[in-house]
């Protein structure tokens, strides 16, 4: 099965110049890279001219965030429709960059059901802001789940990802360990088994938080996730090639 690698490049580069560099950085590592399923997520600024002009199979692309409003006055926001028509795959919900800002669970319900309508595929981001020796980390996941996936049949939970970022591991000189990101792995497949059943077992899971070239492969395989969301590893061309090198 080919890891997944969503490089999240944020509010990130600051030109569209230095944007089609980090993308070529990126092209160039995916194109020897056959067993890695690579999505970029650039700003939404960057994402209709980077995706145009790509004529390539091996990249595909996100949007970071889309109002689940299909039109109106919405000053400053992308609809899903919008971010379909500018050639995107899928969009990020969720991130705890935008729960930050104020995102709520609801919002990921109606971003996920807008998403599904659009044929777009949900990135869908959970994960707890700190952790004591109690496991309401795992309440707060739970939750998170619940509330973001409660319309959703189970025969389309194959069509979402979900990707677990701990708040507390996002930019932080070290991640969790894989032995913790596998225990949070079953957790979260037990969760969505006992709410949709057996068709749970199909949904891809991916960790996010302080991922680079240097951990990359072991948090895959010895996590037991899917793939990874990468933020600030993404926007360095450098250490994006190394990155994919090492998945493949």
């Amino acid at each position: 099965m080919k890891s997944i690698l969503v490089a999240n490049w944020k509010m990130n580069p600051q030109t569209m110049r230095e944007a089609k560099g980090l993308f070529d950085a990126t092209r160039k590592a995916a194109e020897s890279a056959k067993d890695v399923s690579i999505m970029v997520a650039p700003p939404a600024i960057f994402l209709r001219e980077l995706s145009q002009a790509y004529k390539g199979k091996r990249i595909s692309f996100a949007a970071q965030n889309a109002h689940f409003q299909k039109e109106g006055a919405y000053t400053g926001e992308v609809s899903m429709s919008q971010v379909k028509d500018a050639k995107a795959a899928a969009v990020i919900i969720g991130h705890a960059e935008r729960r930050a800002m104020g995102e709520t669970n609801e919002e990921t319900r109606a971003k996920i059901n807008a998403a599904m309508a659009q044929k777009l595929q949900p990135i869908f981001c959970v994960g707890e802001h700190e952790r004591s020796g109690a496991g309401e980390h795992f309440l707060f996941v739970k939750e998170q789940l619940r509330a973001g996936l409660q319309d959703i049949v189970p025969a389309n939970l194959g069509k979402i990802v979900i990707a677990y970022e701990p708040v507390w591991a996002i930019g932080a000189t070290e991640a969790m360990t894989p032995r913790q990101m596998h225990e949070m792995t079953i957790f979260i497949r037990k969760s969505l088994v006992g709410s949709h059943g057996d068709k749970a077992m199909k949904i891809k899971i991916l960790y996010g938080g302080s991922i680079d070239e240097t951990n990359a492969r072991e948090m895959v395989l010895e996590g037991e996730v899917q793939g990874l969301l990468v933020g600030r590893a993404s926007t360095n061309p450098a250490k994006v090639s190394a990155l994919i090198k090492s998945l493949a």
